[in-house]
């Protein structure tokens, strides 16, 4: 079961921020009921933010093994978005 669970994460992550914003206080209690950095985690970094709300809700500190964990989310993250930009300049 957490395999599955890591694996709906890693492919639908906006999916899973609105599922976690909408059915529990993950989200409100990492980021202190703050809505701002949420939605611009969903538009931009949406692995980040849940690799970032876990770490802060589960008490680890944001270093060492758990800021190399929220670095490679950065680069998944980021991965896609470029990704998409390098493959349309291939088009033209």
């Amino acid at each position: 079961m957490p395999c599955l669970l890591l694996l709906v994460v890693l492919l639908f992550p906006r999916i899973t921020l609105v599922l976690m914003w909408l059915f529990s206080t993950y989200l409100q209690r990492a980021f202190h009921g703050e809505l701002l950095l949420p939605i611009l985690g969903f538009f931009f970094l949406p692995l980040t933010t849940i690799v970032y709300a876990w770490e802060l809700n589960s008490g680890m500190p944001t270093s060492g093994i758990n800021l190399l964990w929220l670095l490679i989310a950065v680069i998944i993250d980021l991965g896609g978005l470029g990704g998409g930009a390098h493959r349309q300049s291939r088009r033209n």
